[in-house]
């Protein structure tokens, strides 16, 4: 006897040998078992504040998921027209209207957040329908998160200076609006692309946000030690330019002396890393032993500051940490590292490799990030990667014996001398990676 068939929708299934019609409706048993468990995770977060808040509030356990079951249904049964769910989104919207009069009229609470959470799980349903799973579970989670850390959120609003969200929009100005829309290709003789330009910049002031961050979190409790940690990171010239004015009050030489040490440690390891991100050929040279010289300086210039008496200098002489995303200060440096890297390839053209070395010296006394940043982009194409290697290990040694001149002119005579002596000792040591940097 031939197999029965059958047409249901666009379905088509044969009685004997087929699978049963209900395994074939899986696909959208899944679809809503998701939608139900996401507008009941939001349900039970409301229900719970619900019995917090002692009087009424929209929807709970039962409601929710019932609105997210409407908005997929709707989804399904509209099949893609924008309108039909516009006019569903209205009607829920209506309802939720009305159940903010109320609870305005009973309770006096004028937070909105329940009624923009039903309006959320409305939009569940059609995410789903969509098949956007990862976004429909991703605003669900961040929104839980939301309502539950309230009260935390809240006390972080009070405590938080708003020149803090000055500086996080300037932080996404720099990476999420400017970055993207910087042509990325070469311009001049010269090969300049201004994205990557750019992404230097992003790079930097990223690593040194970071760093101001930790600092501002640990600036009551942190020790010396640990800002000298936290500052290296962010720059190791003002950290140490800081640490010797705070020893030329707190009478501790060893304490800030190995501070100081400390900071100029954090810099190896921070070029270490921008030289991985911005020039394979060069971190292959320089990354090991600048890793392994930031942690001995790290690790030599703790014990050194353990040594000293275990007195804290006051908290109100402990300098606030400085924003390092000022606009006008981003731009500064995105100009000053075009012109060094100009500077560069025209001193290399003219003068040779030992010209460079003598760049490198030079600039080494105030700040390395903009020329050994330029030398990233050039090594390998317009200068040799042994001459950039060699160029790059001059440049910190010499900043690290400049760091220690300036202890001896801010700090007070003790902690200056062991500055000095410190950073001396830690500048020839720097010289250690020419023994493989060079050809």
């Amino acid at each position: 006897m031939p197999a029965l068939t059958a047409n249901v929708g666009k379905h088509e299934w044969v009685t004997e040998d087929a699978a049963p019609p209900a395994l074939l409706g899986q696909p959208a048993a899944l679809d809503i078992l998701l939608v139900l468990s996401l507008s009941f995770l939001l349900g039970l977060e409301r229900e719970r504040r619900k019995a917090e808040a002692g009087h009424y509030i929209f929807g709970g356990v039962r409601t929710f998921p019932v609105i997210g079951l409407v908005g997929y249904a709707l989804a399904r049964l509209a099949a893609g027209e924008l309108l039909a769910l516009v006019g569903g989104l209205a009607v829920v919207a209506a309802f939720l209207l009305l159940s903010y009069r109320h609870k305005i009229a009973t309770a006096g609470d004028a937070g909105v957040t329940t009624e923009f959470t039903g309006v959320l799980t409305f939009l569940l349903g059609p995410l789903v329908a969509r098949g956007d799973y990862w976004i429909a579970t991703a605003l669900v989670v961040v929104c839980v998160l939301l309502l539950e850390f309230k009260a935390g959120l809240e006390a972080l609003s009070r405590r938080l200076p708003s020149q803090e969200v000055v500086t996080f929009t300037q932080f996404l100005l720099l990476t999420a609006v400017i970055l993207p829309v910087v042509p990325n290709r070469e311009f001049t003789q010269f090969q300049i692309n201004p994205y990557t330009t750019w992404l230097v910049v992003v790079a930097v002031c990223g690593i040194s946000y970071a760093s101001y961050l930790l600092q501002r979190a640990v600036r009551q409790r942190g020790g010396v030690v640990l800002t000298a940690v936290l500052g290296g990171v962010y720059s190791s010239t003002v950290t140490t330019v800081a640490l010797a004015r705070r020893a030329a009050q707190a009478q501790q030489p060893a304490l800030f002396a190995g501070a100081m040490v400390v900071a100029s440690g954090m810099m190896y390891l921070r070029l270490a890393a921008l030289l991985f991100i911005f020039n394979r050929a060069l971190a292959a040279r320089l990354a090991a032993p600048f890793i392994a010289l930031g942690l001995l300086a790290a690790v030599a210039g703790a014990l050194w500051a353990r040594s000293s008496p275990p007195a804290e200098p006051p908290a109100t002489q402990r300098e606030a940490p400085r924003n390092p995303l000022e606009i006008g200060a981003a731009f500064a440096f995105a100009a000053l590292f075009l012109a060094v890297l100009v500077g560069t390839e025209l001193v290399l053209q003219h003068l040779g490799s030992s010209g460079v070395y003598g760049l490198a010296l030079l600039l080494g006394v105030a700040d390395v990030d903009p020329f050994i940043l330029s030398l990233t982009q050039t090594a390998g194409t317009v200068t040799p990667v042994a001459v950039a290697a060699v160029a790059v290990t001059l440049a910190a040694a010499a900043n690290n014996l400049a760091k220690g001149f300036y202890a001896l002119a801010f700090a007070d005579r003790a902690s200056g001398r062991r500055g000095l002596a410190g950073l001396t000792l830690l500048s020839l040591a720097g010289l250690f990676p020419l023994l493989i940097a060079g050809e």
